[in-house]
């Protein structure tokens, strides 16, 4: 008879019973990782899976208006992709900041590593904005985190994030502890439940004073968040007050974001 140890025992590990073991594990396997990479700083992105890179969505734009020009009389499916292939292309110039501004930063980090800092561009692994964050870390020839989560669609890893900084979480809130704990400024850029509940959460841990870092949170893309959000009216019916509008600031161009990143970070003794 061959005996199995507790902890080699996948069947167990793997069971209900064993639950608080896999959720401990998710918080201490990757603090002894940034621990070993001496990683206590992040800016963290959020944004839409469903981005695409500009090339990709013009691409996609061109092939559908290639089948209208074929077709005699285009499908209403067909009117229909030609409509979201046209916001995919609108939508791509959010891919495209969300690499810019991850490549500007990452560049900035490195001058703060001759003061101690080991600044890192943090994202959730997938991909859409997640893939440019780290995209724009690599051109800049830095690393980059990628907290990654399991679901049956959408996420995937993307290829860009530093492979030996890349995790893979089963636990929503173990994965949102993460992107928090190590935060000091939050880029928010377009994108849809997941990206909402990152940025109410830790909206509502700065509100209520849970947290006591001070820190910037940005929302990236006036356009798209003023349609989606109306914080005025929040304030006019008064489920918020009007200071919390200052908990972020809404911009548009990678240029103001990267001033107020950089300048909150010095002010608030982070950067």
């Amino acid at each position: 008879m061959k005996l199995i140890k507790s902890y080699n025992n996948m069947e167990f590990l793997n069971s209900p019973s064993a639950r608080l073991i896999r959720i401990l594990s998710e918080m201490i396997e990757p603090a002894a990782r940034f621990n070993k990479y001496c990683i206590r700083d992040t800016v963290v992105f959020f944004g839409s899976a469903k981005t695409l890179p500009r090339r990709e969505a013009d691409a996609n734009l061109r092939k559908i208006e290639a089948k209208i020009k074929q077709a005699r009389s285009p499908s209403a499916g067909l009117r229909a992709e030609h409509e979201q292939a046209e916001r995919d292309v609108l939508m791509s110039n959010y891919y495209e900041d969300a690499v810019c501004l991850s490549e500007k930063l990452t560049r900035y980090f490195k001058t703060l590593k001759n003061r101690g800092k080991n600044f890192m561009v943090c994202s959730g692994g997938g991909p859409g904005i997640m893939a440019a964050a780290n995209y724009g870390a690599k051109k800049a020839q830095g690393r980059s985190i990628g907290l990654n989560i399991s679901l049956p669609v959408e996420q995937y890893p993307n290829p860009h994030q530093t492979e030996e900084l890349a995790f893979e979480f089963h636990y929503f809130f173990i994965r949102k502890f993460w992107f928090f704990y190590l935060a000091k400024a939050l880029v928010v850029f377009p994108g849809g439940y997941g990206t909402l509940d990152e940025f109410f959460e830790l909206l509502t841990l700065i509100q209520t004073g849970k947290s006591k870092k001070r820190m910037s949170v940005i929302l990236f893309g006036s356009d798209y968040w003023r349609q989606v959000i109306n914080f005025e009216k929040m304030v006019e019916w008064g489920t918020i007050s009007k200071e919390d509008l200052n908990l972020f600031r809404v911009v548009d161009n990678v240029d103001e974001a990267f001033e107020i990143l950089k300048n909150d970070l010095v002010k608030f003794g982070a950067g």
